[in-house]
């Protein structure tokens, strides 16, 4: 690493150019440009699932430690690379004046030609398209279900603020359970006449499976609290029988449906790189989500739902 103090994005961009020549790559495979907004208690965290999704996608990865506001404007940072990442990284600090802009540093730093991804590991904006930093984006990632507090109120904001381009882990989590759900319809084209999640309270992803299934079945989607761990069963009511999907212990779940024999299918919770590095795959609007996120936004205009434990 390369540790460079009262700097600025010029003094950054020479010292990765010095890396790259320290470890004999003077070229670089990198296919966008990744920058993370991240308080610095967390900053190593974040970084470390970063590298795990970086050797899917090489990146040039800028992380970004907003520190005081007060005083006099400083730009400090550790480059590098190597070290199991799949491109080249930037630790940056900025405090004082220039934390207030933060733009003004990252915008020189980013690839040319390449895509922008933005991701907030826990606090996000209430707006991210509207925030300095998510404008130079095309993709912008969230997680509402790493927030501290209010992880259902902290969803909604983000969704009634929905733009093209903004995605949230919590909606990535449920790609097995749309795919399992979708497949079994598939399987048994029946009518649905209801449904209900059941998953541990304030769980993001149960909000928004719940959107998906009225915005897709326009039924109503009952909601169930249950100890967790995250979703813990879903069921689909038909006049032939139920289609449930249970998981009781995040790893294995049980898929029931009409007439036939229960299956046993993996169902694992999936960590942070493995849900960074799918998002990663697609950089163009996810017109789903985006429907989804409409549904959650207005609940006048969803199905009547109830509410039961």
């Amino acid at each position: 690493m390369i540790a460079i103090e009262q700097t600025n994005a010029a003094g950054i961009a020479a010292a990765l150019v010095r890396a790259r020549r320290n470890a004999g790559s003077p070229a670089m495979g990198m296919v966008l440009t990744l920058v993370i907004i991240v308080e610095d208690e967390y900053a190593d965290v974040a970084l470390d699932q970063t590298r795990q999704a970086s050797r899917e996608h090489p990146a040039r990865v800028l992380a970004v430690v907003l520190g005081d506001k007060r005083g006099r404007g400083s730009v400090s940072a550790s480059v590098g690379i190597g070290g199991g990442w799949g491109g080249e990284t930037a630790l940056i600090t900025l405090t004082g004046e220039v934390a207030k802009h933060p733009e003004s540093v990252v915008l020189p730093l980013l690839l040319p030609d390449s895509p922008v991804v933005v991701w907030w590991p826990h606090d996000a904006p209430p707006d991210p398209a509207a925030d300095p930093l998510g404008r130079l984006a095309q993709r912008r990632i969230t997680d509402s279900a790493a927030v501290a507090r209010n992880k259902s109120r902290v969803l909604a904001e983000l969704c009634a603020a929905h733009a093209p381009g903004n995605t949230d882990l919590a909606w990535t989590r449920l790609t097995p359970w749309r795919a399992l759900l979708a497949a079994a319809l598939d399987q048994h084209p029946l009518k649905v006449t209801g449904a209900s999640v059941s998953a541990e309270r304030g769980n993001p992803s149960a909000d928004l499976l719940g959107a998906w299934l009225e915005d897709r079945l326009k039924v109503a989607v009952a909601r169930h609290v249950s100890d967790g761990p995250g979703i813990t069963q879903v069921t689909l009511d038909t006049k032939a029988g139920p289609i449930r999907i249970s998981r009781p212990d995040g790893r294995l779940a049980t898929f029931t449906t009409p007439n036939r024999p229960d299956r046993p299918i993996a169902l694992k919770r999936r960590d942070v790189p493995e849900l960074l590095a799918e998002e990663l795959r697609r950089l163009d609007e996810d017109d789903v989500y985006a429907a989804t996120a409409r549904r959650l936004a207005n609940p006048s205009a969803r199905p009547t739902r109830k509410k039961a434990r």
